[in-house]
């Protein structure tokens, strides 16, 4: 008999490739997959538990989808992912709704326990055993047609003093290189054309017998596998990222030139206490050879470090005006339970670090409308996403998805493109985050 599932996926893109492999294994077995938790038999959370924000969102989620219980054909709530593995107990003490609780990397045994579970047999309703070893299966893709994420390790060993990645997922292991090709060329066969390479640390693949990162060579290898048009890599780190790195991504077509270089703060203090690898000097080193390459640079900064003074704060600042990131993301620390951070003393008071975070953002966005407005006139290959009428919208390799901004599209009346379809097109005009452009 054929049962029908919905699943909501929280967080981060690698948290989506869980979801992925999950669906995949569903399907495998002949399950249907439905969008409309309306009509699920099994509704499926897969939380987030990197700050506080992010489990608020998992249990207002776990929640909402509690009551079609009531007033669907839901007859199983699962809960599963980053909150699952670190909170289990307190969950199932404190929701009652949830029925099955899975932790990460744990689907092996979803299928069979689901259905034994609508069968009426009596099954453990806690399943969260070792998190750290891989989990190989086909997907059912969650993006866009076009683009899809291809997670090359799992868990992180950098222990950075506020993350709780690693109570969560475990040391790093890079996943094998055969496996990360296969799924990569199997993707392409699909017809995806977007291929994004993530992972905790993308830059740690290949160091698991202690020596430098080998992601220059698994992104050369990958990008030449038929069909892949655009090849990305997000979230490298300042010590593993040298020139053999940015001259693969600077020299091979098909690979964006684009770094995502998470660098959170700029004094080494704040460095130190973050626990974080490499100091300002690899820092500035990274930006100074991406940018001599033509790399577009983004970034990720916490502000309101636990002992961050004013006078840090303010070299934060200088910073950024000096680095001119084209794309940043920034955040007021969040204490999480269980990290160093969360118990150092001089906690930062939550109106500071909103006012710092504020003018932080106010800094960067005249930043990056400036770094926008700069690409007025030039001309660039474009990724459509969206298209309706005479109107488009889509994004070159300088753009992310999800995360950055979109260029929207005008063409001439007898033009039609399709979504997944890739354009030439000339940017006329830009505004803080999104740029305009004709179809040429």
């Amino acid at each position: 008999m054929s049962h029908t599932i919905g699943l909501i996926s929280l967080g981060c893109n690698k948290n989506l490739v869980d979801s992925e492999q999950a669906l995949g294994l569903l399907r495998e077995r002949g399950w249907t997959i439905t969008h409309d938790p309306a009509e699920a038999e099994v509704l499926m959370v897969n939380t987030c538990g990197f700050i506080e924000a992010a489990k608020q969102e998992s249990i207002d989620t776990i929640l909402e989808l509690a009551a079609y219980k009531q007033t669907g054909r839901c007859r199983l709530l699962v809960v599963t992912g980053c909150l699952a593995q670190r909170y289990q107990r307190e969950l199932l003490d404190a929701m009652p709704e949830i029925d099955l609780l899975f932790g990460v990397n744990q689907y092996g045994k979803l299928g069979e326990t689901l259905e034994r579970k609508l069968d009426g047999q009596n099954v453990a309703t806690l399943w969260c055993d070792d998190p750290h070893t891989f989990y190989e299966h086909s997907r059912v893709l969650a993006t866009a047609p076009w683009t899809a994420y291809t997670r090359i390790g799992e868990g992180c060993s950098n222990r950075c003093t506020f993350c709780a990645i690693p109570l969560i997922r475990g040391d790093y292991r890079s996943r094998d290189e055969k496996a990360i090709l296969d799924e990569v060329a199997c993707l392409a066969g699909q017809g995806v054309r977007e291929h994004i390479l993530v992972a905790q640390d993308t830059t740690r693949w290949g160091t698991d017998d202690g020596g430098h990162t080998k992601l220059p060579d698994l992104m050369r290898k990958a990008a030449a596998i038929d069909g892949v048009e655009w090849l990305r890599v997000l979230y490298c780190y300042p010590d593993e990222a040298d020139e053999r790195l940015f001259d693969v991504i600077a020299q091979t077509p098909n690979i964006c030139s684009y770094l995502d270089l998470p660098i959170q703060h700029i004094n080494d203090t704040v460095l130190r206490r973050m626990r974080r690898r490499g100091d300002s000097g690899d820092i500035r080193r990274c930006l100074r050879q991406a940018r001599e390459r033509g790399l577009t640079l983004r970034t990720s900064l916490i502000v309101g470090f636990p002992g961050e003074t004013e006078d840090q704060f303010r070299e934060l600042l200088d910073f950024v005006e000096e680095a001119e990131f084209d794309r940043m993301g920034a955040f007021a620390y969040s204490a999480e339970e269980g990290t160093p951070a969360a118990r150092m003393p001089d906690q930062i008071p939550e109106e500071v670090k909103r006012e710092r975070l504020d003018r932080l953002l106010t800094l960067q966005a005249g930043i990056s409308l400036r770094r926008s407005r700069a690409r007025i006139g030039e001309t660039a290959k474009v990724l459509v996403t969206k298209a309706e009428g005479r109107g488009a919208t889509g994004r070159s390799e300088r753009e992310a998805p999800e995360t950055d901004g979109e260029i929207r599209l005008r063409m001439r009346q007898d033009r039609r493109v399709r979504p997944g379809e890739f354009v030439t097109a000339r940017i006329t005009d830009a505004d803080t985050y999104d740029l305009m452009g004709e179809i040429v």
